[in-house]
Protein backbone atom coordinates (compact mmCIF):
# COMPACT_ATOMS: atom_id res chain seq x y z
CA UNK A 1 0.00 0.00 0.00
CA UNK A 2 1.42 3.35 -1.02
CA UNK A 3 1.42 6.13 1.57
CA UNK A 4 0.36 9.63 0.63
CA UNK A 5 1.13 12.93 2.24
CA UNK A 6 -0.42 16.36 2.23
CA UNK A 7 1.47 19.30 0.87
CA UNK A 8 2.53 21.92 3.43
CA UNK A 9 -0.24 24.40 2.60
CA UNK A 10 -2.99 21.78 2.86
CA UNK A 11 -1.52 20.48 6.10
CA UNK A 12 -1.40 24.03 7.54
CA UNK A 13 -5.00 24.66 6.44
CA UNK A 14 -6.24 21.46 8.07
CA UNK A 15 -4.32 22.28 11.25
CA UNK A 16 -5.76 25.79 11.45
CA UNK A 17 -9.34 24.71 10.82
CA UNK A 18 -8.93 21.88 13.35
CA UNK A 19 -7.76 24.47 15.87
CA UNK A 20 -10.26 27.25 15.15
CA UNK A 21 -13.50 25.20 15.34
CA UNK A 22 -12.93 24.15 18.98
CA UNK A 23 -11.75 27.70 19.77
CA UNK A 24 -14.99 29.05 18.26
CA UNK A 25 -16.97 26.54 20.30
CA UNK A 26 -15.28 27.61 23.52
CA UNK A 27 -15.59 31.33 22.78
CA UNK A 28 -19.31 31.08 22.03
CA UNK A 29 -20.17 28.46 24.70
CA UNK A 30 -21.04 25.58 22.35
CA UNK A 31 -19.86 22.03 22.08
CA UNK A 32 -17.60 21.34 19.11
CA UNK A 33 -20.26 19.53 17.08
CA UNK A 34 -22.75 22.38 17.55
CA UNK A 35 -20.06 24.87 16.53
CA UNK A 36 -19.30 22.87 13.38
CA UNK A 37 -23.00 22.71 12.43
CA UNK A 38 -23.41 26.45 13.13
CA UNK A 39 -20.36 27.34 11.03
CA UNK A 40 -21.51 25.09 8.20
CA UNK A 41 -25.08 26.41 8.23
CA UNK A 42 -24.17 30.10 8.33
CA UNK A 43 -21.19 30.23 5.98
CA UNK A 44 -18.41 30.21 8.53
CA UNK A 45 -16.79 27.07 7.11
CA UNK A 46 -16.86 28.48 3.58
CA UNK A 47 -15.27 31.66 4.91
CA UNK A 48 -12.61 29.60 6.69
CA UNK A 49 -11.89 27.58 3.56
CA UNK A 50 -11.46 30.73 1.49
CA UNK A 51 -9.69 33.01 3.97
CA UNK A 52 -7.83 30.67 6.33
CA UNK A 53 -4.45 32.06 5.30
CA UNK A 54 -5.27 35.61 6.40
CA UNK A 55 -7.19 34.45 9.48
CA UNK A 56 -4.37 32.28 10.76
CA UNK A 57 -1.96 35.23 10.78
CA UNK A 58 -4.34 37.34 12.87
CA UNK A 59 -4.88 37.31 16.62
CA UNK A 60 -7.22 34.42 17.38
CA UNK A 61 -9.76 36.76 19.00
CA UNK A 62 -9.98 38.84 15.83
CA UNK A 63 -10.24 35.72 13.68
CA UNK A 64 -13.08 34.39 15.85
CA UNK A 65 -14.85 37.74 15.66
CA UNK A 66 -14.50 37.81 11.86
CA UNK A 67 -15.96 34.30 11.58
CA UNK A 68 -18.81 35.19 13.92
CA UNK A 69 -19.55 38.34 11.91
CA UNK A 70 -19.82 36.35 8.68
CA UNK A 71 -22.18 33.87 10.32
CA UNK A 72 -24.24 36.67 11.81
CA UNK A 73 -24.53 38.36 8.41
CA UNK A 74 -25.81 35.06 7.03
CA UNK A 75 -28.56 34.73 9.66
CA UNK A 76 -26.69 33.14 12.55
CA UNK A 77 -27.73 34.33 15.98
CA UNK A 78 -25.84 33.49 19.13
Amino acid sequence: MEAWTLDKQTSDKVSFISFIIPAFAEAYKMDVQAAYRYLKKYGGLDFLQEHWWALHTDNVLYALDDIYTICNQNGGQR
